[in-house]
C-alpha cells in the first residue's frame, strides 16, 4: 500500500472461524484450540455478529467446577457464575460484541483494543455482517514494511512537502524502521512537524534529526514533536 495510513483492511485476517448462537459448549473449546486463536464471533442470521466468546469465557466452567461460591463471590461474579452454567456460545458469549469497520486505520483499532484491554476485533460492514477478524498480531504487520518503502513514503509525503526548495537537498535514511533526515532547511522551525509526520508514517520505530539551516549546528533531534 502508498500513502495514506493502513486500514484493518489491509491487516486483517478474512477466513474466520465463527459459531453460532446453538454451538455446544464442547464445539467452541474444540475450535479454540485446533484454531489457535483466543475468541470466535458469533452470529445469527446470514452473518451478523452478535457476540463473542473468549477464552476468559470458558474457564469458569472449570473454575466454579467443584466449588461452593460464598455470598460474596456469587453478588461479585455474577456473570461468571452464569458462565460456568452455560451450554451454548450463545449463553456464553460477550454482547454486544465490541468490532471493527474494515477502513478504520490500524491505529483506531490498536487505540480500541488498547483501552478494553481486547486481543481480537471482530470486522463488520455497515449491515453488522462478519467481514474478517483483526488481532494484535495483525496490527504489528505495520511494522513489516521494508525500510525502501518507508524512506520513500517519508521523501514523497514529508520532505517533498515540507521541505520542497531547501538550500541542499533533504536526505532520507531508513534503517530498522528508524528515519533520519539530514541536510539543509531554509526553517528549522518545522522540524518538529516534520517530527510528527514521519512517526505518524506507518512502520516507523523512531526518528532523528540532523537538519541546519546552513548557518547553525545541525539540529538532532530525536525527541522532537
Amino acid at each position: 500500500m502508498n500513502g495514506g495510513p493502513y486500514t484493518v483492511s489491509d491487516v486483517m485476517t478474512r477466513a474466520v472461524v465463527a459459531v453460532g448462537r446453538d454451538t455446544p459448549f464442547k464445539d467452541v473449546v474444540r475450535l479454540i484450540e485446533e484454531r489457535k486463536v483466543s475468541a470466535l464471533p458469533v452470529l445469527e442470521g446470514e452473518g451478523r455478529v452478535v457476540g463473542l466468546v473468549s477464552e476468559a469465557d470458558l474457564l469458569p466452567k472449570e473454575e466454579f467446577r467443584d466449588s461452593d461460591p460464598d455470598r460474596f463471590t456469587r453478588l461479585r461474579r455474577l456473570s461468571d457464575l452464569a458462565r460456568a452454567g452455560a451450554l451454548t456460545a450463545g449463553e456464553l458469549m460477550s454482547t454486544p460484541a465490541v468490532t471493527v469497520h474494515a477502513d478504520a486505520t490500524v491505529a483506531q483499532a490498536a487505540r480500541v483494543m488498547a483501552q478494553l484491554k481486547l486481543k481480537r476485533l471482530p470486522v463488520v460492514d455497515d449491515e453488522g455482517l462478519l467481514q474478517g477478524v483483526v488481532s494484535r498480531v495483525d496490527l504489528l504487520k505495520v511494522f513489516l514494511r521494508t525500510d525502501e518503502e518507508i524512506a520513500e513514503e517519508v521523501r514523497r509525503e514529508i520532505v517533498a512537502r515540507l521541505f520542497p526548495a531547501p538550500p541542499g537537498p533533504v536526505g532520507v535514511e531508513v534503517a530498522d524502521g528508524v528515519v533520519t533526515l539530514a541536510g539543509r532547511v531554509r526553517d528549522t522551525s518545522l522540524v518538529p512537524v516534520a517530527a510528527r509526520a514521519v512517526r505518524a508514517v506507518e512502520g516507523v520505530v523512531d526518528v532523528e534529526f540532523r537538519l541546519t539551516d546552513g548557518t547553525s549546528e545541525p539540529r538532532r533531534d530525536g525527541a522532537a514533536g
